[in-house]
């Protein structure tokens, strides 16, 4: 079995080999196993990775949002067959690309709507949307042509964002491919129609409160900006520099800065609080927040044989926001099946182990990601500390 000085060895050889910095948390059963801390949080003025650095959750920010959506349903608020439209009526109808044997390629209307059931489980038939880079994609390309307004603008909210990107022919039939991407802008829109307020101050009312995460949030608090672990990329030298800004514009204060929903920020400690509350049947220090048939439906997989082919982990299904492991074998893990948990495009990465009481909280940050080296790493060995 792995030992805490393993990890401690491990997590310095991340740093020694370049990584900038990192932090990692593992709980069982309320019961910290191990909690560490590495590197710098700017490499500029040698400031360190402690508890309280914050880092930018990217995708990871996926959790918090469909367990806020989740809580909702099993309060009644939706069905998972509701269509969209129900909530967001300009998506009561959609249209799709067909794509004919002799390469021609039309725009028709969908055979059915999309249903939250496809926001959940990443099938709305959307990928993402980021910028106006050229592409062959004719599924970006529609995209772009509806967001170019409201990038010439330079800012806008949610519900703009969803309006424009209404009218954008989808890839496939809703239901029938799992695409990474849109999916989780409406469904942050549909918690705000629900809850009729911004899809943050809900999220902050329905989870971070109960959870007591303080140190999470999409808009700078007072001191939260000076707390972020510098951003850093790999140059073409493979030295880490400065990476881009423009990240860090959404979690800003004042309309002109938004852009959609902005992404989450958070620390190994607040994070740890929603992993082992899902890791242990939707109860955290003592009190329920959510029911754990509830996450069990959450964690199950709703890939089809032929959904698993477009799935890129190996090993792996996928249920409602989150990757749900099915065969540790097959990609080469250990741990328990129905283990479940994400990715953030800067590094974060989360597991909830519900037969083990299990929570392991990973954080760096950092331009590519590196999560094909560092994040098995980390997950075997954790796993190993049982």
């Amino acid at each position: 079995m792995a030992t805490i000085q393993d990890i401690d060895r491990l997590l310095e050889s991340f740093v020694e080999r370049g990584l900038p910095g990192c932090s990692l948390k593992i709980i069982q059963r309320g019961k910290t196993l191990y909690e560490g801390y590495f590197g710098y949080a700017d490499l500029t003025d040698g400031t360190p990775v402690t508890k309280d650095s914050l880092f930018r959750q990217a995708s990871m920010s996926k959790i918090p949002l469909y367990t806020a959506m989740m809580m909702l349903y099993e309060r009644g608020k939706f069905l998972l067959t509701d269509p969209v439209g129900d909530y967001l009526p300009q998506w009561k109808t959609s249209r799709k690309y067909l794509r004919h044997p002799n390469g021609y390629v039309d725009i028709v209307p969908t055979d059915a709507p999309i249903t939250i059931r496809d926001t959940l489980s990443m099938k709305c038939g959307l990928p993402y949307c980021n910028s106006d880079a050229p592409t062959e994609d004719l599924t970006l390309r529609g995209m772009q042509e509806c967001m170019k307004p409201l990038w010439e603008k330079g800012y806008y909210t949610l519900q703009e964002q969803l309006a424009a990107v209404s009218a954008a022919p989808l890839a496939c039939e809703p239901g029938s491919h799992w695409i990474y991407g849109f999916s989780s802008e409406l469904a942050a829109g549909i918690i705000e129609k629900i809850c009729d307020k911004p899809v943050n101050d809900a999220l902050k009312e329905l989870l971070f409160d109960p959870l007591e995460m303080e140190n999470t949030a999409a808009i700078f608090f007072e001191g939260a900006k000076e707390r972020m672990v510098a951003l850093y990329a790999l140059d073409e030298k493979g030295k880490y520099v400065p990476g881009p800004t423009f990240f860090d514009k959404k979690h800003m204060s004042g309309p002109e800065n938004e852009a959609g929903w902005a992404r989450l920020f958070s620390n190994v400690e607040d994070y740890s609080h929603l992993m082992q509350m899902l890791a242990c049947g939707g109860v955290w220090n003592g009190r329920r927040v959510m029911s754990a048939g509830t996450i069990d439906l959450m964690r199950s997989n709703g890939l089809s044989e032929t959904q698993r082919r477009d799935f890129p982990d190996k090993g792996y299904g996928y249920g409602y926001g989150f990757r749900t492991l099915l065969d540790g074998a097959q990609g080469d893990l250990n741990g328990s099946p129905g283990a479940f948990g994400w990715t953030g495009g800067f590094g974060t990465w989360c597991e909830a182990d519900p037969r083990e009481g299990l929570s392991i909280v990973y954080m760096h940050n950092m331009i590519p990601n590196g999560e094909e080296y560092y994040h098995p790493r980390v997950r075997t060995i954790s796993y190993g500390l049982l």
